[in-house]
């Protein structure tokens, strides 16, 4: 089945273009602008780890590894798409355009942190696993019933893939014939459980033909494979084919979250060595190859990653503090006697604290 379903790729480890299509159709621009953005979500990751560490956030999902995977959609998509991330996936709602604030915010436990700039269509990060990939079909069938050109677009890893939700997402994306990519982010483990204890078969795209619909397998360290493929997805999604499933096949170096210690299930030399598949080494390899490599415009666009990502931590812990009674005022439209009484609780527990 692995045979039926080949990881497809455009630029190897060394930077090296290897398929012989798209010789020439890469410029200096189109990897520079690549390369920018991946090093942007790897710099704001790096300080969401040290601000958790810190204390400053709450727990909090790294995805380091996984930058190729995340760019490479997100770029895809047209500014009036919908984009539905799991928790994983504030790379890409970064690059389409989401608040670097917000986002913190989000990993502050803040609600305010869900809301996405307006003109943006970015769903709240679905943490349940799998329950964004009926809303994300939901939503995409909306526009085809709209008469819009809009697709979706929904991000999850390899353990949604055991979820009832992933089923009912691509069957009723199929049966309706809804504008919606399915990317999967295949890191070869859902918390602590590898792939292989999860399924038998050997790839995650070959599902797809559980609901006739197209399945594809992709380097996902490989920036521009993941780009191609999801633009030529959401294409055939915009001309009323209906949805694609892509399986990015990566790997995420570090813990699941931060509350988590990969050493207990697996080996860390394995993610020592699959750095040598670095997305971003590999974008500087093909920039070295290409003698765009440029010394002072690398230190430039790095020293611009930091400064906005200081500055989104300085409005992070500029905001506001939450009103603790917020948790009670929006459960039901009425409040409930029981959920009156906790809130009364708290406050009481609050004031006698204060005192």
């Amino acid at each position: 089945m692995e045979s039926q379903f080949p990881i497809k790729q455009i630029v190897n480890e060394e930077g090296v273009i290897v398929d012989t299509f798209y010789e020439g159709k890469i410029d200096k621009e189109q990897v520079y602008s690549f390369y920018e953005q991946c090093n942007r979500i790897r710099v704001f990751d790096k300080k969401a780890i040290s601000l958790q560490r810190q204390g400053r956030i709450g727990t909090y999902a790294p995805y380091e590894g996984q930058e190729a995977s995340q760019v490479g959609s997100a770029l895809a998509l047209r500014k009036d798409d919908w984009l539905f991330p799991s928790y994983r996936d504030h790379g890409a709602t970064m690059t389409f355009g989401h608040s670097l604030r917000n986002i913190l915010l989000f990993w502050n436990g803040r609600n305010e942190g869900c809301v996405p700039p307006d003109g943006k269509r970015i769903f709240p990060p679905g943490i349940p696993i799998a329950t964004q990939l009926p809303h994300a079909a939901g939503a995409a069938y909306a526009e085809k019933l709209k008469g819009s050109n809009h697709a979706a677009i929904v991000y999850f890893g390899d353990g949604a893939t055991s979820e009832g939700d992933f089923h009912e997402g691509l069957n009723v994306a199929s049966v309706l014939k809804a504008p919606v990519v399915f990317l999967n982010q295949n890191n070869y483990y859902a918390i602590s459980v590898p792939l292989h204890k999860q399924m038998n078969t050997k790839t995650i795209a070959q599902k797809a033909l559980s609901y006739d619909i197209p399945g594809v397998r992709v380097d996902g360290n490989d920036v521009f494979a993941v780009y191609e493929e999801t633009k030529k997805a959401l294409q055939r999604a915009r001309n009323g084919e209906g949805p694609t499933l892509i399986e990015a096949v990566t790997w995420r170096y570090g813990a699941h979250t931060t509350a988590d210690d990969p050493t207990k299930y697996r080996d860390q030399n394995d993610s020592q060595e699959r750095r040598e598949k670095d997305p971003l080494v590999r974008l500087e390899k093909l920039m070295k190859n290409h003698e765009w490599w440029d010394e002072e415009w690398v230190t430039s666009i790095k020293q611009k990653a930091h400064a906005e990502v200081d500055q989104a931590v300085h409005d992070m812990e500029a905001f506001p503090k939450a009103d603790p009674r917020l948790i009670f005022d929006h459960v039901f439209a009425e409040p409930t006697w029981m959920i009156t009484e906790q809130k009364e609780k708290l406050l009481q527990h609050l004031e006698g604290g204060m005192k």
